[in-house]
């Protein structure tokens, strides 16, 4: 093993809390030498839940005869569903497994019941299937169907109990995040079902502690994507809808989901841009999450209220004026022990216009282990400064992060954001976001320079129409220009990727800037 090897391991594993290790090793260890435990039915009857009014349906992902679709991939099983299919990689497998399907509007009951009965006559050959993330996703789909359609069928029961036994058994304390998170919510939704002490007390204990943890003081899910965000809050009103319509426990758990899910909605109100869209930060993607409309409206069924609050412990901010939005990114890579949805991606942008995309994010196209996944969360794929061919902050092995940048300092006020990151020390990238009636002015200063510096800005698909004139580029059909000032500055226009979905890449154009130690970024409104 060579020596940029075991470094990279040794800022990876540094970060990690005792508890990962030790379930890690606990699991392999039970898992590689002692017998597999044996899962038990029900030993009472199972008398359903409420499960009406209002909810999020999924996007169509079933279509006719044995098709289905996932991440805009499809397939077409022409004899038998093959649970296992790994054709398009374990997300698309993973996205089998969840039956998110059974919760799209248009699944006829009876077809949702024959593709349960056929995957319980599969389940001796599942695989991914019976991972502990898939059983969560799943279990609640399969509840929600089920009570929803006031299904009462013994040998389905059987089947879901074990499935939860099994995720009880095999809770995700070695990777924690949001993971150990679906975990709880779903145990959530096996206790209520099942009428399980034991499934409650567990599923408390988690939605207890993590909730304290991973939504922030501002109210963001802790590992920084709006995606996710979306996701898990999603999940969480299921919780409170479900709690609310079924009274079988009043110990203060309920009024604690609440405040959560009023703090999540607060930072998704703010986050969220004008036109409905979220920023496409992080690990994050379009056609995945509920959207933010479809959210809100769902709680405002449930009674919640919230107000927007100012953003903070997130590291993100968010200026709005005369028909900028601009998201910034001026937080440290999170959380310190489970960073895998992050990008090294420091002090960078997004920018929407009279609420069109100008300036964004690359996005996200792929979780497979590859060189696209690779490439998306380093630096170069982000609108900020890349020193030489140094990255900010170290991703590798496609959710791994060893040697990352920190934020060492901070200034907010009305009208400028500015901020500073150790990332490239000895070198100090600071980076001042000013705010005009009609302009946003973007101030770079490297101390200490060691290598060429170059910022990057990522133009949307949409943006065609771009002028060249110097230091000048205009867009006539955007109605702005943007002026680079600086020392022995270079600019360039070069073709980029853009990820308008999973598995779904966009040409577009990428400007890059190269520089000496400072450089000026005048974004403003052209005069007609």
């Amino acid at each position: 093993m060579d020596y940029h090897r075991i470094t990279t391991l040794f800022h990876t594993l540094k970060f990690l809390k005792g508890k990962q290790i030790y379930y890690r090793l606990f699991y392999f260890v039970r898992n590689r030498f002692f017998s597999k435990k044996a899962y038990k039915s029900p030993n009472k009857e199972v008398n359903g839940l409420v499960w009406n009014g209002k909810e999020i349906y999924f996007q169509n992902a079933f279509h006719e005869a044995q098709k289905f679709e996932f991440l805009n991939l499809q397939h077409d099983f022409t004899n038998k569903i093959d649970w296992n299919y790994n054709g398009f990689g374990k997300l698309w497998t993973y996205n089998l497994n969840y039956f998110d399907f059974l919760n799209q509007k248009n699944i006829a009951t009876k077809k949702g019941l024959d593709l349960i009965q056929d995957y319980m006559g599969a389940e001796s050959q599942l695989q991914d299937g019976l991972e502990p993330y898939p059983i969560s996703l799943r279990g609640i789909n399969w509840i929600k169907f089920l009570s929803r359609n006031q299904i009462k069928d013994h040998a389905i029961n059987q089947t879901l109990y074990k499935h939860y036994q099994r995720l009880h058994h095999n809770l995700e304390y070695h990777l924690l995040g949001n993971h150990l998170l679906e975990n709880g919510l779903s145990l959530f939704f096996g206790a209520y079902y099942f009428k399980s002490e034991q499934f409650y007390r567990e599923s408390k204990k988690i939605l207890e502690t993590e909730l304290k943890e991973q939504v922030l003081d501002d109210g963001a899910h802790f590992e920084l994507s709006p995606m996710y965000h979306q996701i898990l809050l999603h999940r969480l009103l299921d919780c409170i809808n479900l709690a609310q319509n079924n009274s079988w426990k009043e110990d203060g758990l309920l009024p604690f989901l609440k405040e959560r899910a009023v703090k999540m909605l607060s930072w998704l109100d703010n986050i969220t841009y004008d036109n409905g869209e979220i920023p496409m930060v992080n690990d994050a993607a379009h056609g995945i999450a509920p959207n933010t409309k479809e959210i809100m409206e769902y709680a405002t069924y449930m009674g919640l209220k919230w107000n927007t609050s100012c953003m903070g412990a997130s590291g993100y901010r968010k200026f709005h004026k005369n028909g900028f939005e601009v998201v910034m990114d001026v937080g440290n890579v999170g959380p310190d022990y489970q960073p895998g949805h992050a990008h090294s991606d420091t002090l960078s942008f997004e920018m929407y216009l009279d609420q069109n995309p100008f300036i964004v994010d690359t996005g996200t196209s792929t979780y497979e282990k590859n060189q696209i996944r690779q490439k998306e969360r380093e630096t170069a794929a982000h609108n900020t400064v890349k020193l030489g061919h140094k990255e900010q902050t170290q991703v590798w092995g496609g959710f791994r992060v060893a040697k990352r940048a920190r934020i060492i300092s901070l200034e907010v006020s009305d009208i400028s954001v500015t901020a500073s990151h150790d990332g490239y020390a000895p070198s100090i990238h600071q980076r001042e976001f000013k705010f005009d009636d009609d302009a946003l002015i973007i101030n770079d200063n490297i101390s200490n320079q060691k290598e060429d510096a170059t910022a990057y800005f990522h133009l949307h698909p949409n943006v065609n129409n771009i002028n060249p004139k110097g230091n000048c580029i205009e867009f006539p059909d955007d109605g702005v220009e943007i002026h680079f000032e600086g020392t022995n500055i270079g600019i360039a226009l070069h073709p980029c990727k853009i990820a308008s979905g999973f598995n779904r890449l966009e040409e577009a154009r990428m400007i890059t800037v190269d520089f000496d130690k400072t450089l000026k970024t005048t974004i403003r409104r052209r005069l007609l």
